[in-house]
């Protein structure tokens, strides 16, 4: 080709091959999604935007354009599924934390009694603990933010006690009757996920889980080995209230129990390719009876678990009907630090049911009043299975199981009428019992530290009419008048301060082994393993 046509035609080759690859490069971000590249150029703006840039011009008055977008924001997701959401950008990291399983701050556990921040237990090894901060002093102050009084609110002071790992928060404390200031330098609280893990009798081992987070089948996997090793050959896997979190780690769970490469759940959404997740290696408890706990509380990663075990009849699954949350939530964050939670997929057990229970878009307040619904219907009390409207499914070994709605125990236990009183009753459950326990505690701090085991706590406690007293003290500062409990009901309430004033001693494992000495779903699933 002579220069004189190459003169010609180069700068039509440039601009054909410039062209091409403008058109190449758009067509890949589309591909990309919200990980495309941006590219400069006038975009045409949405309605939304066109609305608040002219609020924000022409309007009569001044308005936060920002809150007005919020607001917008916040109704869309009122037209898809309950469990899409906003998180605002102040909510980001406390969500984020519950999911890594731990956050920064001091490792102080308190409660508001008589309107004043009281110190009721501290994180082994915390950076509270180290600085000298005990059970039973009260702050006052927290940095320059009096902490203490009627408006204070446990949210208002976690925000000024966290902070970045590193920093110092300086608390003015008062004990007994001395005020002093201690400076506190924050670090990394983990937030465990294993409530309990022990024995619970001589061969039958006890696991409670409150959540699934990313250190969950670590902790799991810590306690199991444990229990084996102890002479564990039968087990009790306590889901009830975990509300679910990590599917990842709820897998790797179900894999320690599921022997082969048996399917454990497949996830599938419209966007989302067809996932399936199996087991892939030697579970560390493949043969041992196994039994899980449920209830209306269960939700999410917890009925994942559940779903896998009774679809291949693994476990016996002893309680009441799981919440019914089959949907698979992703996270997006967005410019300016908030973030959305999209469902961008359901999830099917192993014979492939969803246990999503039904939901209509745009009417949240029903989907989420029916667990409530439980206790006034009569639900929670009675092995009913007319909720069944879901399609039957049968199990690998023939058993019928019903999905679209939670997944229903194969042993029913009803819930007990005194727990439903203190259900509807949070005032006496929270509050006056705390106080009683802690009161307690703070009196017989001395002769209470030589008791060794729930059993013993329990003796010593029934036998001592202070226990009573103080709680009798504690309703009646709160105008609650003491004669309207049934027996049960004031039995059920000392259990309550019982296992608190094992939290004192034990930290939550105590609590929760004290409630197991008087939980019947506790004593039901015991006389099943017996047999």
């Amino acid at each position: 080709m002579s220069n004189k046509k190459l003169q010609v035609w180069l700068p039509l080759l440039l601009a054909a091959t410039l062209v091409a690859g403008m058109f190449f490069g758009y067509k890949l971000k589309d591909n990309m999604g919200h990980m495309g590249p941006s590219f400069p150029g006038k975009q045409r703006k949405t309605n939304l935007q066109e609305i608040l840039d002219l609020v924000a011009r022409k309007y009569v008055d001044t308005v936060n354009t920002d809150s007005l977008a919020r607001l917008a924001i916040e109704n869309i997701f009122t037209q898809l599924d309950p469990h899409s959401s906003f998180i605002p950008a102040d909510q980001v990291k406390q969500m984020n934390d519950e999911l890594q399983g731990n956050f920064e701050g001091i490792g102080v556990e308190f409660e508001l009694l008589d309107d004043t921040v009281t110190v009721l237990g501290l994180s082994p090894k915390s950076p509270a603990e180290a600085a000298g901060i005990l059970v039973g002093d009260k702050i006052l102050r927290a940095n320059d933010s009096i902490v203490s009084g009627v408006q204070s609110s446990p949210d208002r002071i976690r925000k000024i006690v966290r902070g970045p790992r590193g920093t110092n928060v300086s608390l003015l404390l008062l004990r007994n009757k001395d005020t002093q200031i201690i400076s506190v330098s924050r670090g990394v609280i983990p937030l465990k996920s294993v409530d309990a893990a022990y024995l619970i009798e001589d061969t039958i081992g006890y696991i409670r889980l409150n959540k699934f987070a990313s250190s969950t089948y670590e902790e799991f996997m810590e306690q199991l080995e444990q229990l084996k090793e102890n002479g564990m050959k039968q087990l009790i896997l306590d889901l009830r209230d975990n509300g679910g979190g990590m599917l990842d780690d709820a897998v790797q769970i179900a894999d320690e129990f599921l022997g082969g490469s048996k399917e454990i759940v497949y996830t599938s959404g419209k966007s989302t390719p067809k996932q399936i997740y199996t087991a892939r290696r030697p579970g560390l408890f493949e043969n041992g009876r196994l039994v899980v706990l449920i209830n209306e509380g269960s939700a999410s990663a917890s009925e994942v678990l559940t779903g896998a075990l009774q679809d291949w009849d693994r476990a016996t699954i002893i309680g009441r009907r799981s919440f019914g949350k089959g949907l698979v939530q992703e996270q997006f964050n967005l410019s300016d630090g908030s973030a959305i939670r999209l469902t961008v997929s359901r999830y099917f057990t192993p014979v492939g049911r969803s246990i999503q229970k039904p939901f209509l878009k745009g009417n949240d307040s029903v989907y989420e009043k029916e667990v409530a619904d439980r206790y006034t219907n009569g639900e929670v009390f009675r092995n009913d299975t007319s909720y069944h409207s879901g399609t039957p499914y049968r199990t690998k070994g023939g058993r019928r199981v019903y999905g679209g709605g939670g997944i229903s125990p194969d042993i029913f236990v009803p819930l007990d009428s005194s727990e439903i009183f203190l259900f509807k009753n949070t005032t006496i459950r929270q509050a006056p019992v705390s106080k009683a326990a802690f009161t307690y505690y703070i009196t017989r701090r001395q002769q209470l530290q030589s008791i060794s085991s729930a059993k013993a706590l329990i003796a010593y406690l029934e036998k001592d009419p202070l226990v009573w007293s103080q709680l009798e003290t504690s309703l009646q500062k709160e105008q609650i008048a003491t004669s309207v409990f049934t027996p049960s009901q004031k039995a059920y309430l000392l259990q309550q301060v019982y296992a608190m004033v094992a939290r004192q001693l034990w930290k939550k494992e105590g609590y929760i082994r004290v409630m197991n000495e008087y939980d019947p779903m506790i004593q039901k699933t015991l006389e099943y393993l017996r047999k």
